[in-house]
């Protein structure tokens, strides 16, 4: 599926509830719709869900209850290899196959547009090298994936994930490892994939003044539920800052986007 051609709602989340435990839910009774073509910032304290959330819509773990629509139809619906031709997803953390070079890990992105035995394609190989092209990565092709800095590895995952070629990405604390610049450079191409290639972005954030610069929307989640929904003048203010936080805080216009800029209060 070409991101042209998403429907007017990539995703539709209905009363989904999520549980590692019968004790302990993480999600409860979440609806919630993602627009095509939205970026979308999910922010929120450590442990409220955000992580598990975006697992239970790659499908990699099985919501308790509720129903996980994707361009209208069940996540359930779907055969593995047809979800992954829909939904990418860049997890936390990765492990590589030991040995493997760089840019044959990125071409495993391709897997799920071509057959068991199919030729590799010109169509393969544009993705391949756009993506590697886009995330700095050409130099590192015949690198060994395990002698990379964390940094560099991120880059090489986040590549592989473009590559896929997909119309709706998720991804799971994109910047980690990452330093301010590349952490910039990661922001900026999100950004483009999603204004030029018009991919739906799902993003979990811990970086508020990330979340504001680079998302259309805002999401922002307190135990297992939505507190605030919307755009980033809106759930970026100060009280609602300190309710989902509890982070007293000041919020001024960022002198260089004039998006909300969270400055937190010394404590004590």
């Amino acid at each position: 599926m070409s991101a042209g051609s998403q429907p007017t709602d990539a995703l539709g989340l209905r009363s989904v509830s999520i549980a590692y435990d019968r004790h302990r839910t993480v999600v409860d009774a979440l609806n919630l719709d993602i627009r095509a073509g939205e970026f979308v910032a999910i922010v929120g304290p450590n442990g409220c869900g955000k992580s598990t959330l975006l697992r239970a819509i790659a499908r990699l773990m099985r919501p308790a209850s509720g129903t996980i629509m994707l361009d209208g139809r069940d996540l359930r619906d779907r055969t593995p290899r047809e979800l992954a031709r829909e939904l990418g997803m860049l997890p936390q953390s990765n492990v590589a196959p030991e040995g493997v070079r760089v840019v044959d890990l990125i071409a495993r992105g391709r897997y799920p547009h071509r057959g068991a035995f199919a030729a590799w394609t010109p169509d393969d190989e544009t993705a391949v090298r756009r993506a590697m092209e886009s995330t700095g990565v050409v130099d590192l092709a015949a690198r060994d994936i395990d002698t990379l800095s964390g940094g560099q590895r991120q880059r090489v995952w986040l590549a592989m994930a473009l590559a896929q070629d997909t119309g709706v990405l998720l991804l799971d604390e994109p910047t980690t490892y990452l330093d301010i610049a590349h952490q910039m450079d990661a922001m900026e191409l999100f950004r483009r994939v999603n204004r030029e290639q018009g991919r739906t972005i799902i993003a979990v954030l811990h970086d508020l003044n990330h979340a504001a610069r680079y998302a259309d929307r805002l999401i922002a989640l307190r135990d297992g539920h939505v507190v605030i929904d919307g755009p980033p003048t809106e759930v970026l203010t100060a009280d609602a800052v300190e309710r989902v936080f509890d982070l007293p805080c000041r919020v001024i216009e960022d002198p260089e986007t004039h998006t909300p800029l969270v400055i937190a209060r010394a404590r004590g």
